[in-house]
């Protein structure tokens, strides 16, 4: 019994050697070959020939064994198909495979002929698609089995680690290398170098590592097998989006996984909040780094009691888990979604143990439940997430839309005048600006409280205007991962189609900071970046998910939903721009309307919501908002 436990430990080792091999030696790869496809042309060839009773002399043998050895040799050598790393190879590497035994038919073909073989047309013909046709199939399944068993071993010994190359010399790249820490964020990757642009093919090393230059996919598409590669690491997502349109597309192209290790504040400090992960389509979208004032943010919530409604939704919950960082007294939740916040409360339990925070279920349409939540915890800083956001669902749901997004904001403003709260930050959407559909109205409206609130009392009231938040509910992102997991094909409403993006850390930050600056009475803007075309992100996507478009996936373009523009905006012609002392958080001019009246005109909007009248409920909220065009396609 021990000595088979030995026998077996012994071929366990020698399988763990084996497949720890960075790559099996090119030339054993071409016998290989090679002797696959003479038995190709000397068995299975004059096999068959023989099975059809066709008599062939020792010397024709001979002939063809010497046919097929040299036009074997000439194929090899002109298509390389030795050249790549088995365990690798894909059905981009099958017109090699082609083109290897194509040629190699003819070059008997021609062989034979100078050779003077005793072959009639027909023989010629049969023996050339049968050599061609084996010799392909035969050197498909040599690398099927390679693979196979390359995997199968695997399994049996455990993972191996992949082969990577850091992106870049500077000090960061160089640092991932040499961090005493890189074993906690880089336990399932091994770094073989460094990868660099540049023609100077010089032997540099960094560390005992060598560097790599390429100029072009040419060179790194000759590095992958030379080295075993499984991936690019890059040292930050700036370096990432600096390289989207060069490197990363490379990588697409290679089927090389670009890589990002976490902030080097990160390493330095070393504890590692992630390890290196994968890109994401986020980390390609380009802006600038995001930063905000953290002392001026700590005055305005030191010792304050927050209250953030739609806690349970996706700005909201971002909202609750940012002000979780400052000093502030106490953090009311308010939803009206149970599961959505019991999720939130054992979140903020689980990661915040010191914040005193109380979850309420609750409607803010209901006067009383919301005179409830500031009697008994009277917030001074609200925060005012909640609303309907999806276009589509509240175009066939007019009326919803504004007894929540417009009398919810009533409601809430109403009992922030009537308990002194101190600043009433809402959250408003690019989608207000010149709305075509009925949420964008609504949300328009709500700017016009913001504004009619601000004047009549001493709360300071604002309202913070932004685009599209990546990974939020309902959004592109997470609807294209589940179409590209479910086989496609991705749907895109239009080619045009042009969004504003931002990740939802990002704009929350940043409406926590524009709530810092308010004075009262202002809309701010959030500096989205450059619009982004759907359709490109679409397949930006795919590309990383590892598919290619139109192989693999398809995109199919649907036609505009109804209340949809091509394009948003984030500020009004008429509203002008100013600066803050963050170059990404702007001030739109309030646009001046008539606010005689507003209450009594408000309260016939509200019946005639409440009477559930679409089309008049459109046309009162079109007397609200000029610049509202109703979508009238059906």
């Amino acid at each position: 019994m021990e000595k088979v436990k030995y026998r077996y430990n012994r071929w366990r080792l020698a399988l763990g050697r084996l497949v720890n091999l960075r790559y099996i030696n090119r030339w054993i790869i071409f016998c290989a070959d090679l002797f696959i496809s003479l038995c190709v042309s000397l068995i299975g060839v004059l096999g068959l020939l023989s099975i059809m009773h066709v008599y062939i002399s020792g010397i024709s043998v001979l002939k063809v064994g010497i046919a097929s050895f040299v036009a074997s040799i000439l194929s090899f050598l002109t298509f390389k198909v030795y050249h790549g790393v088995i365990r690798h190879s894909t059905l981009r590497g099958l017109w090699r495979i082609a083109g290897v035994a194509i040629t190699k038919s003819i070059l008997m073909f021609i062989l034979l002929h100078l050779l003077r073989a005793d072959f009639n047309s027909s023989i010629y013909w049969v023996g050339g698609i049968t050599d061609c046709m084996l010799t392909i199939v035969l050197l498909i399944t040599l690398r099927v089995f390679v693979i196979n068993v390359y995997n199968s071993v695997l399994s049996q010994l455990g993972k191996k680690r992949k082969r990577v190359l850091v992106f870049g010399m500077d000090e960061d790249s160089v640092m991932i290398a040499t961090s005493p820490n890189r074993q906690v964020f880089m336990q399932n990757y091994s770094i073989i170098g460094f990868l660099t642009f540049g023609s100077a093919k010089k032997n540099l090393r960094i560390a005992e590592l060598p560097v790599y230059q390429i100029e072009d996919i040419d060179d790194l598409l000759r590095l992958i097998p030379r080295n075993n590669l499984d991936g690019i690491l890059f040292p930050n997502i700036k370096t990432v989006r600096r390289e989207r349109d060069r490197l990363i597309h490379y990588c697409e192209q290679a089927s090389l996984k670009p890589l990002v290790v976490p902030d080097l504040e990160e390493v330095h400090e070393g504890g590692m909040k992630r390890s290196v992960r994968e890109i994401r389509i986020e980390d390609l979208l380009g802006r600038e780094e995001i930063s905000i004032n953290l002392g001026e943010i700590g005055l305005l919530l030191k010792d304050k009691t927050i209250l953030v409604t739609g806690a349970a939704g996706s700005i909201g919950s971002e909202i609750c888990r940012q002000l979780a960082h400052f000093p502030i007294k106490k953090l009311i939740c308010l939803d009206a979604a149970e599961t959505p916040m019991h999720d939130l409360r054992l979140e903020l339990e689980e990661k915040y143990k010191e914040l005193d925070f109380v979850p309420i279920i609750g409607d803010v349409r209901n006067p009383d439940r919301v005179d409830y939540v500031f009697r008994n915890w009277h917030p001074q800083v609200v925060f005012h997430a909640a609303a309907y956001k999806h276009v589509p669902l509240m175009e066939e749901n007019p009326c919803e839309a504004v007894r929540t997004n417009v009398f919810g904001t009533r409601v809430i403003a109403d009992a922030a005048v009537s308990y002194g709260v101190e600043k009433f930050v809402m959250i408003s959407t690019d989608k207000a600006v010149n709305p075509t559909n009925i949420m964008g109205a609504t949300k328009r409206i709500c700017e016009m409280i913001i504004q009619y609130y601000n004047g009549i009392s001493q709360t300071e009231f604002v309202a913070v205007r932004f685009g599209n938040v990546l990974g939020s509910n309902g959004s592109v992102i997470p609807l294209f991962k589940k179409q590209i997991a479910a086989g496609g094909p991705v749907t895109v409403t239009h080619p045009d189609i042009i969004r504003y993006f931002m990740t939802i850390p990002e704009a929350v930050s940043l409406v926590i900071q524009a709530g810092a600056y308010a004075k009262g009475g202002e809309i701010f803007i959030l500096d989205m970046g450059d619009p982004v075309k759907i359709d490109d992100l679409a397949k930006n996507l795919i590309r990383l998910s590892g598919y290619t478009l139109g192989v693999d996936m398809e995109i199919k373009y649907t036609g505009l939903r109804p209340g949809e523009k091509l394009y948003e905006e984030l500020l009004m012609a008429e509203e002008g721009l100013q600066d803050t002392e963050n170059k990404l958080i702007h001030i739109g001019k309030p646009i001046e309307f008539e606010k005689k009246d507003f209450e009594k005109k408000l309260e016939i909007l509200k019946e005639t919501a409440y009477d559930e009248d679409a089309a008049a409920i459109k046309a009162l909220v079109k007397e609200f908002v000029p610049t509202y065009k109703p979508d009238v396609r059906k």
